[in-house]
């Protein structure tokens, strides 16, 4: 199936966080506040960005405050791999805001335990998985944008890029990093990204001429938007989010959003197949999809899962669905391995080693 872009616009280097928190629900969603759905421990792995989580959780400590959530927050790259790893001794009861395609991979795995939170059916069928009761569902979608500095550029008299194909002009040479596909979900949808714009064979070729402008490949998808507002080097193929972020904190950014199109994933959520399935994890995916957290996400992201209602965050597109290119998830996910694979094998050279 295509992921076209049917979608409502709201407008191991693993951190561990033990948080204490609360929640409440069964393969459909449920509403009852029994003990056993309300008390006791979760562990939960994410990908969500690590200044958003405390945020985020603030109306599930208020309402659950008997539940003790150990939240393991690490890159995407990281959890697909713990997760995969872990699949005949699964740790995590839930995987909350990881990468659609890294879900789609566990599932076929047989890892996710179908389950529909309480208001799924309001979610577009481009944001969650297709069977009737499904193994994962969407929050909201990201999307590749480039952040500048555009202080770094003009004194080097240096033209901001607006496009994938200027990135591979000479005077970019060195002045690149972009997150490595293999370990960053942002990484990987930019790759992917190109693979679906220009087709397998000239994306490769692309991708060679833009190595000789990448000065370094990051762990992580946040950390080139980071390194550009440093100015270590001035332009960072990330995400918009982490990019406006800098610029609101008053670095001298400005984010880019291709003229080519954006690649983008979504940030998704499932339960995770084990012996003994906690019903507080249910209660979390019913939670992580409810009204209060939608609202939260649509302040950092232009395109919710479910409506909100409320405006698109400034420096994004105003009209974020036209940015977003026709995406075939399906395939990004069936494909990854064989990706990840020759990208290694062609680029991984220029990776930051992990710290």
């Amino acid at each position: 199936m295509k992921f076209k872009k049917l979608v409502s616009l709201g407008v191991l280097s693993t951190l561990l966080l033990s948080v204490i928190t609360g929640c409440s629900t069964d393969s459909s969603g449920s509403d009852s506040k029994s003990d056993s759905k309300t008390k006791g421990d979760l562990t939960v792995y994410t990908a969500i960005e690590e200044d958003s989580i405390e945020p985020y959780l603030a109306t599930f400590k208020e309402k659950y405050p008997d539940i003790k959530l150990n939240i393991v927050r690490a890159s995407t790259g990281d959890i697909t791999a713990r997760l995969l790893a872990e699949k005949d001794n699964p740790q995590a009861d839930v995987v909350w805001g990881v990468a659609a395609t890294s879900l789609l991979v566990a599932d076929d795995q047989g890892m996710l335990e179908p389950y529909a939170p309480k208001g799924s059916e309001e979610i577009e069928s481009a944001f969650k998985d297709d069977k009737e009761v499904p193994s994962w569902v969407g929050i909201d979608a990201w999307m590749t944008g480039i952040t500048v500095n555009t202080k770094e550029l003009s004194d080097k008299n240096i033209p901001v890029p607006s496009s994938y194909e200027d990135l591979i002009k000479p005077e970019y040479k060195g002045l690149i990093s972009m997150p490595n596909p293999s370990s960053s979900g942002t990484g990987y949808l930019t790759v992917s990204a190109l693979i679906q714009i220009m087709g397998e064979e000239k994306a490769w070729q692309y991708m060679d001429k833009l190595h000789e402008n990448i000065g370094v490949y990051t762990q992580s998808g946040s950390a080139p938007a980071t390194s550009a507002a440093s100015g270590e080097y001035p332009i960072g193929i990330s995400f918009g989010y982490r990019g406006i972020k800098l610029k609101e904190e008053g670095y001298p950014v400005e984010v880019v959003f291709p003229k080519e199109g954006s690649g983008w994933d979504i940030e998704a959520n499932a339960l995770v197949k084990k012996d003994n399935i906690k019903e507080a994890s249910k209660v979390f995916l019913d939670w992580a999809i409810s009204k209060d957290v939608m609202n939260e996400y649509s302040k950092n992201y232009a395109v919710t899962t479910i409506s909100t209602g409320n405006p698109i965050p400034e420096g994004f597109p105003k009209k974020p669905l036209e940015q977003m290119i026709d995406n075939d998830l399906k395939s990004a996910a069936k494909n990854r391995e064989d990706i990840l694979n020759k990208w290694i094998s062609k680029y991984d050279g220029k990776t930051e080693k992990e710290s």
